[in-house]
């Protein structure tokens, strides 16, 4: 298996995760914008966001809300596929290809959207959810840092 988490870590990242999935429009909404707002380079990649200079603005905005929402579904469905690689990387893999040629995302901000989401686990739910938490970040972004070095990046 490709997956370095053991069953507990397993386990204790899904009651992390299920918290802050709770409000998934929400909380996926709120770290988007905070991406944006820390990060204005990365609102270049979304068309109908980059004349939004607001928070308020972004928070508001249907498309922000509705990619938020998109992101937390994609993670949801990766920390229900932990414990089988297979799976895992069935949902990986084509969202790594999708975003390294079609949409030309830099993986860099993979790992921007994934600190975010640690952060507000920390405010939100405190360290421990946090740390049970960073490993399925790490797991994520090795996985998808290796599909754009195979598309060539």
């Amino acid at each position: 298996s490709t997956m370095s988490l053991s069953e507990a870590e397993v386990q204790s990242a899904r009651g992390a995760w299920e918290k802050i999935y709770v409000d998934a429009e929400d909380n996926g909404t709120a770290v988007l914008v905070r991406m944006f707002t820390e990060h204005p380079d990365t609102k270049s990649y979304f068309t109908h966001f980059k004349g939004m200079d607001s928070a308020e603005e972004m928070k508001q905005s249907d498309q922000v809300r509705g990619h938020g929402k998109k992101v937390f579904s994609a993670i949801n469905d990766m920390v229900q596929h932990l414990d089988n690689s297979e799976a895992f990387l069935g949902i990986v893999t084509p969202l790594g290809k999708k975003h390294a040629t079609q949409l030309k995302i830099d993986p860099k901000n993979f790992r921007i959207i994934c600190d975010i989401i640690l952060q507000l686990m920390e405010e939100k739910f405190g360290g421990d959810c946090k740390a049970s938490f960073e490993k399925v970040t790490n797991e994520i972004c090795t996985h998808l840092n290796n599909i754009y070095k195979e598309e060539g990046w």
